[in-house]
Parts: C-alpha cells; sequence; structure tokens
C-alpha cells in the first residue's frame, strides 16, 4: 500500500484518558486486534457537559474507565459512528449508567447474521437500536450553560456501512471519522452492506470538506487529511486496475486474486481482503466493466467484458 501515509505510532495507556486536541479527549478500550489495532478509541468532546463518540464494545472495565474519565461532568449525548460491536457494543450499558440519549443515523442494516458480511473481530450489533435517529447535516449542540460550549455535525459517509457517519467539529476543523478513514489502514468495505462505489463517493464528499484534522476510532489522527484521502482513493483506484490485471492473467475467482494480491499480508486479514475484492468486482460489474454468471459473490467466476 506505497503511497499511503500511513501512522502507525500512537502511545496511550489503555483506559486512560489523554487529551489529543483542546478540549478533546481519547480514551482506548483494551481490545486491539488485527481489525481494531490498538483498540477502540472512545472520544469525550468538551468539558462540563460532554459529547461521548463510540463508547466502544461491551466491556465494563472501559465503561468504568469513560466514567472516571467524565467524574463530575453531564454526558448530554452518545454518538455512534456505525454498527459494528466494537464502537456500539457498549452503548446501551452506558446509556442506562449515565442517563444520555444514543444518537446514531440506524439500526444495523442487515438485519439477519446469516445473510451478512462474516464477523470481522467483534461482528455487528444487531440488537442495537438508538434512542434518536440522525442523518446528515444533523447539529449536535451542548447545553447553552456549558462552560465549554461545542457544535457538532453528523456527516453521512456511507460505504464500510451504510449507516457510517462521521462527526465535525466545525469550529476546530476536527473529523471523527470513526471507521471510514484510518490511519492505520485501509478501511474494510465488506458486502453486502459495504459498497464500494459509495465508499468512494464518500471519499470524494470528504475531499470537498476543508477539516485539517481526522481523528479515527482506531489509531492516531490524521494530520493532513487531504493529501491522506487522495491516497487512499488512489489506492482504491489501484485495485480497480490490479483486479483487471487478474483477470487478464486467467485468474478469474476471488481465491485466486486474493493469493496472489495479498501475499505479503498476514493471512489472518485474508478473509476481510476477499470481501474487499468482492467489493471492488461488485462496482467494476455494475460500470460494464466486468461480467460474472448470477450476482456476484465470493465463489462467482469473473471476466473482462
Amino acid at each position: 500500500m506505497a503511497g499511503i501515509p500511513f501512522v502507525k505510532d500512537i502511545h496511550f495507556t489503555p483506559g486512560v484518558a489523554d487529551e489529543v486536541l483542546p478540549g478533546v479527549r481519547r480514551v482506548i478500550a483494551n481490545n486491539p486486534g488485527p481489525f481494531t489495532y490498538t483498540g477502540s478509541g472512545t472520544y469525550i468532546i468538551g468539558t462540563g457537559a460532554v459529547a461521548v463518540i463510540d463508547p466502544g464494545p461491551a466491556d465494563e472495565a472501559h465503561l468504568d474507565a469513560l466514567l472516571r474519565a467524565t467524574s463530575g461532568e453531564t454526558i448530554s449525548h452518545i454518538l455512534i459512528t456505525h454498527t459494528h460491536s466494537d464502537h456500539c457494543g457498549g452503548a446501551r450499558a452506558f446509556a442506562t449508567r449515565t442517563g444520555a440519549p444514543i444518537l446514531a443515523f440506524s439500526g444495523h442494516p442487515v438485519r439477519e447474521k446469516k445473510i451478512d458480511a462474516p464477523a470481522l473481530d467483534e461482528g455487528a450489533d444487531y440488537s442495537f437500536a438508538p434512542d434518536e435517529i440522525i442523518g446528515d447535516g444533523a447539529i449536535i449542540e451542548g447545553p447553552a450553560a456549558s462552560p465549554d460550549p461545542w457544535r457538532i455535525e453528523a456527516v453521512h459517509t456511507p460505504g464500510h456501512l451504510s449507516n457510517h457517519l462521521c462527526f465535525a467539529l466545525p469550529a476546530s476543523k476536527v473529523l471523527f471519522t470513526g471507521d471510514h478513514m484510518m490511519g492505520w489502514a485501509t478501511t474494510v468495505v465488506a458486502p453486502p452492506d459495504g459498497d464500494m462505489a459509495a465508499y468512494m463517493l464518500s471519499l470524494d464528499k470528504l475531499l470537498a470538506r476543508d477539516d485539517e484534522v481526522y481523528l479515527p476510532t482506531h489509531g492516531a489522527p490524521i494530520v493532513n487529511p487531504k493529501r491522506f484521502t487522495r491516497a487512499v482513493r488512489t489506492h482504491r483506484l489501484m485495485r480497480d486496475g490490479q483486479i483487471l490485471d487478474q483477470l487478464r492473467s486467467g485468474k478469474t475467482t476471488i481465491k485466486e486474486m486474493v493469493a496472489a494480491m495479498y501475499a505479503d499480508i498476514d493471512k489472518r486479514l485474508h478473509g476481510a481482503a476477499a470481501l474487499n475484492v468482492l467489493a471492488h468486482l461488485i462496482r467494476l460489474v455494475r460500470m460494464g466493466t466486468v461480467s460474472c454468471d448470477g450476482d456476484p459473490g465470493l465463489r462467482s467466476t469473473y471476466r473482462l467484458v
């Protein structure tokens, strides 16, 4: 993945709140893994009356850490980027303990586990239900009497999931990017709900914005976001080209393509890589560049048009 300026270094202690930017604290859960990197980062916005973004997995130790970090403060809103369990699995328990409402785009878009994408790490939270539905452009504000007033804007960024939201602090030009943009690795786009065409459009949406820092749920801050986003977009187009090259060379199945294209990565990630390749192929089939018999799937046979 040459060309993407990944940020691999991140310094933290699990369960301890660190100020990553003025008015923004982060507590990282102790759930490291091949898809969560060092763990799920929960962000606390403001002081006195605060918003919490992605309270993380169903982990009592992490929820306890969040309560310690906000001791003496009021949590006015719980904001969810999307419905993978490492982001929202602990949301309902946290809401019960704090009395704060949960705001999100929707419940999990695929209601039946048997037809959803295979679980990556903790998988999806099929029971998740927000208290309030919010969409693109929704504004969330702290109480007027707060000593540190803040204003957050929801930015709908489908692709990783159709219900994915980023959250912007316009006054600070900060964007909390959830899994849409991660500093340490590219984002998994896993059908049936993950959609590569939607993901590419969401990248273009970010490029049209004026954010100066991205704060992902997993990994370190991204301090040159336009350069980073352009590099990710270029990488996705390069993957399209690699898939077309694989088809030209006679490889017609996703299994064959993944073995060749991802030979240098941890084999534990090959399942996610196969889903990414499928997402690319679905887009290429829709574009009329590639065809297959029936609907595109992991076991389909593909060919150039």
